[in-house]
């Protein structure tokens, strides 16, 4: 993971594992790995990766269990509503740099179906 200095540490990381969960790595009722495991797999700072990994509790995508660790929680509708807040924040994105570069939307949408269909021939 390549993290972007402009953005805090924890926010990319509470961004990145939010994915894991909406995107079925991280199953719903699935066991997270531990602050410290993940601090190694990131190369973060343990503290950083709690900082994380509470605010995905305060989103309530996971939750504590006092002796056997952090969980992804079973709500399926909270981890639709987190999937869908992604693609929006990842189409805000896009929309902006495309309209920014001068595309159109016919060209935008040609260019995503190209790609759509180029990725599919691949997987």
């Amino acid at each position: 993971m390549e993290l972007n200095s402009a953005i805090p540490i924890w926010s990319q990381l509470r961004d990145e594992f939010s994915r894991h969960i909406t995107n079925g790595s991280w199953p719903p009722g699935s066991k997270i790995p531990s602050v410290r495991d993940l601090a190694q797999m990131v190369g973060a700072n343990p503290n950083t990766v709690q900082r994380a990994l509470a605010e995905l509790e305060r989103e309530g995508l996971a939750f504590s269990e006092r002796t056997s660790g952090r969980f992804v929680t079973d709500d399926e509708e909270k981890i639709s509503l987190s999937r869908q807040g992604v693609f929006k924040s990842l189409t805000d994105q896009f929309t902006l740099s495309m309209k920014k570069a001068g595309a159109t939307l016919p060209q935008t949408l040609e260019l995503i179906k190209q790609q759509w269909n180029e990725g599919e021939s691949h997987d």
